[in-house]
């Protein structure tokens, strides 16, 4: 099953609206979700077009996708340790690896939008841990993850807000970075596909 897009928060879409594709999912028998998303790099390492592999995400969200009644898909409380699933981001660095394609590895922080970052948020989301920031992913996977589906998830980096490099932004200029970097992560996934 393959989504073309997805709900987000800031459109003024209700959490419950956001994450219902992962409900529909778990009720087909999906197993593995591929997340991907355009994102903001805050680690001075990273390029405009770098694909990160996300480790590990953190929650800014002002509501929770699994507050209210809990579903019968998962516990009241889901453990979220390994949210992004290890053996599947070992995958993806052994392909990626065989096809001499650069990736990196880092933290997602998830907000609420629609405004891309103030110098002083991404100074602040750098050093709370984050590597990139973007405004969505973050409720699909608590919910898949609520649901037992294991997870990977690839964020394009589409600018930089690098401390005292950051530079003005358009949403033109993220697509365009988005549509450049998207064949290479479209050729890691496909060859994890075949594998699994």
């Amino acid at each position: 099953m393959a989504m073309q897009g997805r709900f987000h928060y800031y459109e003024g879409y209700e959490m419950k609206e956001v994450t219902f594709p992962e409900r529909v999912m778990y009720e087909l028998g999906i197993e593995t979700l591929f997340v991907s998303n355009a994102s903001g790099g805050m680690n001075p390492n990273f390029r405009i077009g770098d694909l990160m592999i996300i480790d590990d995400h953190i929650n800014f969200f002002p509501e929770h996708p699994l507050h209210g009644k809990n579903f019968p898909t998962g516990p009241r409380f889901p453990d979220m340790h390994e949210a992004y699933d290890h053996s599947l981001i070992a995958l993806a660095d052994q392909i990626a690896h065989e096809k001499q394609i650069r990736v990196v590895h880092g933290i997602y922080i998830g907000v609420q939008g629609p405004t891309f970052e103030t110098p002083s948020e991404y100074r602040m989301y750098h050093r709370l841990g984050g590597d990139a920031v973007g405004m969505s992913t973050v409720p699909e996977v608590i919910v898949a993850r609520h649901c037992g589906i294991k997870v990977f998830g690839i964020s394009i980096i589409t600018d930089l807000g690098i401390e005292g490099k950051a530079v003005e932004v358009s949403h033109e200029e993220v697509q365009e970075a988005a549509n450049r970097a998207q064949p290479l992560m479209t050729e890691i996934m496909r060859e994890m596909i075949k594998r699994s």
